[in-house]
């Protein structure tokens, strides 16, 4: 991006944040927070498979990352079971408290980890790392803000990815994980809030079938809120994703994923495949996207 676009969206996301007035408001700065997070991502942790020391190591990397920008994130390293056996995994956590402490969650959560067969020099910069940076700086944006009446919750998730086949012992370790902990501890879920691919620089949302219908109706509204338009609900979609353990569980839980992430609109040839570079993704995007999960939660502290 150049320095007069740069400059034109500082001014841009600047007027939105003061018509927002003094709540919560996603920056320009707060999109290139999120783009050189998932850039240092990237070049200081990849490949980060699920269930591997470089996975480990991703997620203490993303833990340092987010105490220096003054997110208190914390790391839940665990043991899960695999088709093979055992290994060890890693979410990162963050809990923002409201005005509230007994109300419920918010949960806001991307997975950070690549997917183990999708070629040599997988990089995963859309999907794992933009979104790893976006939730560091929404966290930022959230802390800013004056305090709402619900609890946030931010979850970089491990093992998202499958090995081979989705299955109980194959994906979503990290995910499910996170929800045996709320629901141990007796928190309420009043929204679960997955983040994936969202740094695309042709950035197209879908909220796939398995989203829950008042979250759908919140999200676009958000949208319509921030001026976004490139987003639909998919009724004849079902997406697997980090959301899913919350939906299947009977919790609200949606889903912001672009899923047309490739050479030409409609196809989606770059997933999963090394064509998944940093040059694929953009301070813009991340800006949209941005902006409008933090409409969202805004719209759920109501």
């Amino acid at each position: 991006m150049g320095r007069s676009a740069f400059r034109s969206l500082v001014a841009w996301s600047a007027l939105a944040a003061s018509a927002w007035g003094a709540g919560l408001s996603f920056t320009a700065a707060d999109a290139q927070t999120a783009y050189e997070t998932a850039a240092g991502l990237v070049k200081s942790c990849t490949p980060r498979n699920a269930g591997t020391p470089e996975g480990l190591r991703a997620a203490a990397w993303i833990r340092d990352r987010a105490v220096a920008a003054g997110v208190p994130a914390k790391l839940d390293v665990f043991t899960a079971a695999v088709n093979d056996g055992e290994a060890a995994f890693a979410n990162v956590v963050a809990e923002l408290p409201g005005s509230e402490p007994a109300a419920p969650w918010i949960v806001l959560m991307s997975h950070f980890d690549t997917a183990p067969n999708a070629g040599r020099g997988f990089e995963g910069a859309n999907d794992g790392a933009s979104t790893s940076g976006l939730l560091l700086a929404l966290g930022q944006a959230v802390r800013r803000a004056s305090p709402g009446r619900l609890n946030v919750l931010l979850a970089w998730t491990d093992a998202e990815e499958c090995r081979v086949k989705y299955g109980p012992r194959d994906g979503f370790q990290g995910s499910r994980r996170l929800l045996r902990d709320l629901r141990e501890r007796g928190r309420s879920v009043r929204a679960a809030i997955c983040l994936d691919m969202l740094g695309d620089r042709n950035l197209d949302i879908i909220l796939p079938a398995n989203s829950d219908p008042r979250l759908v109706r919140l999200a676009l509204q958000a949208a319509q809120a921030t001026g976004f338009g490139r987003i639909r609900h998919c009724d004849d979609i079902v997406v697997k994703d980090d959301h899913s353990a919350f939906h299947d569980a009977g919790l609200p839980a949606l889903d912001l994923i672009d899923f047309e992430f490739g050479s030409a609109p409609g196809l989606n040839d770059y997933w999963h495949t090394p064509q998944d570079t940093l040059d694929k993704i953009s301070s813009a995007s991340l800006l949209a996207s941005g902006r409008l999960a933090a409409e969202l939660v805004r719209l759920l502290q109501r």
